[in-house]
């Protein structure tokens, strides 16, 4: 039975109902994505029904149930989260720095940069574009989207074809561009 925006707005017990009846279901669901990480999963959960309570509009579809929507920001949301936890540094412990290896030549750092400019500027400038909202100024799809003013499919889309072309530039050095 789909909830009015306005009493998911206004009236707490909407909320409560949403999450009584899909609650356990999602919670058992993000336990998967998340290997196991009950308390990580319980966040996910309430992160979940906090986009339910932003976005009420998604209440008044005509769906008899609103748990494929809360499984498809779950799962988004997961995703995230652990892109997220991967961009950070890990932390490392003081010892472990005894045997850490040594930093790498200040000079193939030069010419590796060089390289990669050069490769950054043999794509087209609507490729090169997409690559320095998406990486160098660490925007989503979304953002960078709205920034150039263009669909999200289609900064998707160039990135992929961004990163195969940088792929080929720079093959001597063995990068995992995803392309």
């Amino acid at each position: 039975m789909p909830l009015s925006p306005s009493l998911l707005r206004t009236d707490p017990e909407a909320l409560a109902e949403l999450q009584r009846d899909h609650g356990r279901a999602l919670f058992g669901f993000l336990l998967g994505l998340t290997a196991g990480d009950s308390q990580r999963a319980e966040d996910l959960v309430q992160e979940t029904l906090v986009r339910a309570w932003q976005h009420p509009e998604v209440l008044e579809s005509a769906h008899e149930s609103m748990r494929p929507w809360l499984f498809t920001v779950a799962r988004r949301l997961a995703i995230d989260a652990r892109r997220a936890r991967l961009s950070r540094p890990q932390e490392v412990d003081p010892e472990g720095l005894e045997q850490a290896p040594a930093p790498e030549d200040a000079v193939a750092g030069s010419v590796t940069a060089i390289d990669v400019r050069r490769a950054v500027g043999s794509l087209g400038p609507e490729h090169r574009e997409v690559l320095l909202q998406v990486y160098f100024q660490d925007r989503s799809v979304a953002e960078a989207a709205a920034e150039l003013g263009i669909p999200a499919g289609t900064v998707k889309s160039r990135t992929y074809y961004a990163l195969r072309a940088l792929k080929k530039g720079l093959q001597g050095y063995g990068y995992g561009l995803g392309a």
